[in-house]
């Protein structure tokens, strides 16, 4: 039987490198080109090397940058090249969503777009770029065939604002696994006693300035260990200049080798998660996957992936509290119960049916 065409489109690219969309793609090509003929579209200056082939899926390379403004080029190029030789084409982000109402009379591709949270709620967009991604994403949801939302929260915000169903499909995790902390000690001198970690990109609407400013102002005789991306813009350099001088913390640029980012999540004694916007973010998914005890930003797309199981402060105040009372709060219950839902929700296996039953739907 003839395997139907399907183009993914919107990310850096593969093998995956950058953020959750890239690793979700990286997980689903595991079982996704058994049912279907895979494009997927990558960042020519991301690649050098320019493989041709990755887990069976064609590799097409565009010469545009895949994020900020000139994301919108590099999707709207990415959907041009596909629209007349694909059967199904799955659009992560908004950003190329202003193509949709021009391509979709011309094209009998079904088109599917990831909607990735509230994109035009984050900090880090100012006021024009707020309004376009609002617009983007009123036109994917209009000229899609299919959206996904990766968080029941989002969900509900699609049928609310949009009157429009839309497909539940969450991340995976199970591609993280603990690692034993002895022979890295060396390397990571703190990893013989408990600290607090973090992973994530540094923008305001995670929250990491709040983290570390509570950190400095609270004594409690563990290490605040972040990995992000200091030096991708002026924000993330003073925090850097900043921070990385106080005594109890510790920040690391990111970290790309899978098993040393998995001995310093996996060893920590809370994983701390700032995250106020979007969806559900993966980083959290792996965190619970690793059995990890969870103070997360009370948001609702966080009380929602981690089922109301974790801790949660709203405020720098709440925050500082909570790392006061570190060393009593009960730990156990909430690795079982947090790796137990995870487990059940977060599997690739599970995650990528789903993706298959989707298309195969429309």
């Amino acid at each position: 039987m003839i395997k139907k065409k399907l183009a993914i489109l919107g990310i850096v690219g593969v093998p995956a490198n950058y953020g959750g969309f890239e690793t979700l793609v990286d997980n689903l090509l595991d079982l996704l080109p058994k049912f279907f003929d895979v494009t997927v579209f990558c960042e020519s200056r991301s690649y050098p090397e320019k493989v041709e082939s990755y887990k069976g899926a064609k590799l097409i390379y565009i010469n545009k940058k895949a994020n900020g403004v000139q994301s919108i080029i590099y999707d709207s190029v990415s959907l041009l090249k596909s629209y007349k030789s694909q059967d199904y084409i799955l659009l992560l982000g908004v950003s190329g969503a202003v193509m949709l109402p021009f391509l979709r009379p011309f094209t009998s591709a079904k088109i599917v777009t990831h909607i990735d949270g509230l994109e035009w709620k984050r900090d880090k967009w100012g006021w024009f770029a707020k309004k376009f991604l609002k617009f983007s994403e009123g036109l994917a949801v209009r000229y899609s065939h299919g959206v996904i939302a990766d968080n029941k929260h989002i969900q509900n915000y699609i049928t609310k604002e949009y009157q429009k169903p839309s497909f539940l499909i969450a991340y995976g995790a199970d591609h993280v696994s603990p690692v034993e902390p002895d022979a890295y000690k060396k390397k990571f001198s703190f990893l013989g006693s408990p600290y607090i970690f973090t992973v994530c990109r540094i923008e305001p609407e995670n929250n990491v300035e709040m983290q570390l400013m509570a950190f400095k102002e609270c004594e409690i005789g563990m290490p605040y260990v972040v990995v992000g991306n200091w030096n991708a813009n002026d924000y993330g350099m003073n925090l850097y200049h900043k921070y990385s001088k106080v005594q109890n913390i510790i920040l690391y640029n990111p970290i790309y080798e899978m098993e040393e980012l998995n001995v310093l999540r996996s060893n920590c004694f809370f994983y701390l998660h700032g995250h106020s916007a979007g969806g559900t973010n993966p980083s959290l998914v792996e965190a619970m996957y690793l059995g990890l005890p969870v103070i997360a930003y009370g948001v609702n797309y966080n009380r929602e992936t981690t089922f109301g199981r974790a801790l949660y402060f709203d405020s720098f105040k709440e925050l500082k509290s909570l790392l006061f009372q570190i060393r009593e709060l009960d730990r156990e219950e909430m690795i079982g119960d947090l790796s137990k839902l995870a487990k059940k929700n977060y599997s690739w296996r599970a995650i990528t049916k789903k993706y298959v039953k989707m298309f195969q739907s429309l």
